[in-house]
């Protein structure tokens, strides 16, 4: 008769896709990983795939020693952008390393809510932007800032970009492997962190919000170090019965504790329970505006505030409460007023359990962003959860043309 694998109180699994310029960082965060190790309690699992000329292996990371040595699998050539590499990890953890709770970390490169096929033109001619000297400039400095700005001209979109295989996870394929792995443990994932750029967008949280009960992301891009590890999980170890809501909070005090006060960084953790609530204020907001925008002051009032709303390196990304709370402050009609406020109302009120930010720079940021494109409305949006639930794509369309038509 086989043998039960004991139930621990946590499994973390880091889904690491390292084929890319962040191959370097990779190997160090494995070296974070191990300096808190796995416990009686803990399960420390991880799978990194890296650039060109490695071969992608899974981890159970243990206090002490070597990375190589803690090596449990070696899987050859993986693509890491595809759902089922990752729905393949996730369930290979569950099974071998089960526990009462689960963080799940993707670990990448990141852009929100945007699932632009970036690899599109690579596919049919070399990509000549980048000259190679470039490339390895970036793939030396291995940060995820340096990369995203060098490359912003090609538009490097949503999460898990694997450049070997010129893939990656669109926010649908991550719903649809998060749905899977819920159906499969019979509740919510606990935690899916998200140590990659500009990832806490309200469109990211409900999309997953039926799957997920809290997620950890940034507003703003991450430097390459990403996440303190060791940190992280050294505190866990010590505290083996937190909760999932005291463990997503303990991460962004963690990251924000990490970064000197002049790096602009952010982070928050959402209780996605209340995603649901926050898209209605915003559905209601959404049409609130779209029915106002034949008043030319209303035009004025958005554009002014479009204009000096916090916004970050992808320039479409708002925070969502400073908008509202800046067109509340603008001088609109009472219902738009009361429409912002009570937005304001639905991410305070829970949605956004902790946030925080370093630098002067991202001071008005308030844990949550939205898509609010200067020039015109992305055709991928439309197909959003977020965007069938508020209409937000809708108003976007018409105002943007009716600032054109002025």
């Amino acid at each position: 008769m086989k043998k039960s694998i004991a139930e621990k109180s946590w499994t973390v699994m880091v889904y690491m896709a390292g084929d890319n310029s962040l191959d370097p960082e990779g190997s160090l965060d494995l070296k974070e990983m191990k300096k808190a190790g796995s416990s009686d309690d803990i399960n420390i699992i991880a799978q990194f795939d890296r650039a060109v000329g490695h071969a992608a292996r899974r981890y159970y990371l243990r206090k002490g020693g070597i990375v190589t040595g803690d090596a449990v699998a070696s899987l050859g050539k993986v693509n890491t952008g595809d759902p089922a590499s990752l729905e393949d990890f996730i369930q290979w953890g569950v099974k071998n390393y089960p526990a009462k709770h689960y963080l799940l970390v993707l670990w990448n490169h990141g852009q929100g809510w945007d699932d632009t096929d970036i690899y599109a033109d690579e596919r049919h001619r070399s990509l000549r932007r980048l000259t190679s000297t470039t490339r390895h400039s970036l793939f030396r400095t291995g940060t995820r800032k340096a990369m995203q700005k060098a490359i912003s001209s090609i538009e490097y979109r949503a999460i898990l970009l694997d450049d070997n295989a010129k893939d990656f996870l669109d926010n649908q394929e991550m719903q649809k492997v998060l749905a899977n792995t819920a159906k499969s443990l019979g509740r919510n994932v606990d935690i899916l962190g998200m140590d990659a750029c500009l990832m806490s967008m309200a469109e990211v949280g409900y999309q997953i919000s039926d799957s997920t009960s809290y997620t950890v992301g940034s507003e703003q891009t991450e430097p390459g170090s990403g996440w303190p590890y060791d940190k992280i999980l050294s505190s866990l170890l010590k505290n083996p019965s937190m909760s999932p809501k005291d463990l997503s909070t303990l991460i962004v005090d963690c990251y924000l504790a990490s970064y000197p006060e002049k790096e602009p960084v952010t982070l928050a953790a959402c209780d996605l329970s209340k995603a649901d609530k926050v898209a209605s204020a915003v559905g209601a907001l959404a049409e609130a505006l779209k029915s106002g925008l034949g008043d030319k002051a209303l035009q004025q009032a958005i554009q002014g505030v479009r204009n000096k709303v916090q916004s970050y390196d992808v320039r479409d990304n708002i925070d969502l409460l400073d908008f509202c709370s800046l067109l509340a402050g603008a001088g609109v009609k009472a219902g738009i007023k009361t429409a912002c406020q009570n937005v304001i109302a639905s991410v305070q009120n829970g949605y956004v359990l902790k946030q925080g930010h370093k630098n002067k720079s991202m001071q008005h940021s308030n844990g949550v962003a939205i898509y609010f494109p200067l020039v015109s409305v992305s055709p991928l949006y439309p197909k959003l959860e977020f965007s069938k639930k508020t209409g937000w794509d809708s108003f976007l369309d018409a105002y943007l043309e009716a600032i054109r038509s002025r």
